[in-house]
């Protein structure tokens, strides 16, 4: 397989690029530092690398003035993101600023009397919080001079990337597994773009588009969450900024999040911490949780087992957005976890289902599976004494339940009656 580090294309690297306050990409390992270009690995210890700021400019209140004024999507927040100060300007897909819904139902059923809210990314352009990541990459895209969008996808992603090369003009060509719900296949279709179904698992996916990187055929293309992943990844920082503005500026106590790759969960801690560092929050105490399926749960089993190294499994689980076996982030979530005092936690495909109909129950939310495994991971930590219902927890839900209806497919019609009050009374409906 093709790496693309540093030093195989630093010098074709812009050295004039708009990115705002991104200063450089910095090795979350060895920290090593290199010019902002379309690079994802060291060339020192081929750690990965992630976007270094430069917010040494800003005054607290004053940029909480500013972001406050903002757009009604992500950059609210572009002060403290890689793109450039006229993003609101450009052709993009604009997601964001989605509702925290305080979930009084779903908190009695569970027990949880500190505040219980779900973070509502549902209600994105293509209802999934992967608009965030993509509208993030896409900047970088048009900063490096990509012509076709491209990635590695488990659905949610594929519909994102199409949807915001649309927008902006851009060729898209996605690749996913082949076997990926008809929701997803329909959704990430319809914009124009080319979907190209790999045989596989997206373990297997994501390998061939990384090997395409490093051929001819892949040149001029961005693969947002490979050779645009520094930037690719900040999207979800954005998660962290609008539930702490949501809450009053302050940090939830505990927050559930589901892991796939495991970069939306260590992006959720970096975006907190720089709140914290720029002081637009107290600094005080926060828990972070990892939610998994147990069908694919490559994570759980190492934090459970005392672990720092993941071990990869083949997936099996109706939750196939999170259906990576072997998840890039997965020992920094560990790390993460470990350090904030949460946990990581899985529940079985029976539970998932049981939990996406508990929130539309409680709450009328619908959410995909991977707010099922959220909500049940919630429920299974609360019943463990992992997680304190005395305090505030934030449960994210990340999709719209209609691109997985094969989950819930047994879901229908209480009755049918005649078209009469004799019909209604005798079905027990009065």
């Amino acid at each position: 397989m093709a790496v693309q580090t540093a030093e195989s294309t630093t010098e074709s690297a812009a050295p004039s690029v708009d990115l705002g306050p991104a200063a450089a990409l910095s090795c979350r390992e060895c920290g090593h530092r290199v010019p902002l270009g379309p690079v994802f690995a060291c060339q020192e210890c081929f750690g990965p690398l992630e976007i270094a700021y430069d917010f040494s400019a800003h005054d607290t209140e004053e940029l909480r003035r500013r972001i406050e004024a903002g757009p009604a999507n992500i950059w609210r927040y572009a002060p403290l993101l890689p793109v450039p100060a006229d993003v609101a300007t450009k052709p993009n897909i604009n997601p964001g600023w989605t509702p925290l819904v305080r979930a009084d139902n779903l908190a009695r059923e569970l027990g949880v009397t500190g505040g219980l809210y779900v973070k509502d990314d549902s209600g994105n352009p293509t209802h999934s919080f992967k608009d965030r990541v993509v509208a993030q990459a896409l900047e970088a895209a048009r900063a490096f001079g990509f012509t076709t969008l491209s990635c590695s996808s488990t659905g949610n992603l594929a519909g994102a990337v199409g949807a915001a090369a649309a927008r902006a003009g851009l060729r898209s060509c996605v690749f996913i597994p082949h076997d990926l719900e008809q929701g997803k296949v329909v959704m990430a279709a319809v914009y124009g773009g080319e979907l190209v179904g790999i045989e596989g698992s997206y373990d297997d996916v994501n390998r061939f588009c990384s090997e395409l990187i490093g051929d001819p055929a892949g040149e001029g293309w961005g693969f947002v969450n490979v050779n645009l992943r520094p930037y690719y990844a900040e999207g979800s920082k954005t998660l962290a900024y609008e539930i702490c503005e949501q809450l009053g500026w302050r940090l939830p106590d505990q927050i559930v999040v589901p892991i796939a790759s495991g970069s939306q969960l260590t992006k959720i801690d970096k975006g907190l911490r720089e709140l914290i560092e720029l002081g637009l929050v107290e600094d005080r105490p926060y828990k972070i949780f990892g939610a998994q399926a147990e069908g694919c749960s490559p994570v759980s089993a190492a934090y459970k087992a005392g672990h720092d190294v993941v071990r990869p499994q083949k997936p099996k689980t109706i939750a196939k957005s999170l259906a990576i076996g072997n998840p890039a982030d997965g020992p920094y979530v560990l790390d993460i976890a470990r350090r904030t005092g949460g946990a990581v936690e899985d529940v079985t495909d029976e539970q998932i289902v049981e939990a996406i109909r508990l929130l539309a129950r409680t709450e009328g939310i619908f959410a995909e599976t991977a707010g099922g495994v959220t909500v049940g991971v919630t429920r299974k930590l609360i019943g463990s004494g992992a997680l304190d219902p005395a305090l505030t927890t934030v449960v994210l839900n990340t999709g719209d339940g209609l691109k997985t209806l094969d989950a819930v497919a047994d879901t229908g019609l209480t009755a049918t009656i005649r078209p009469n009050l004799d019909s209604f009374r005798e079905a027990g409906l009065a």
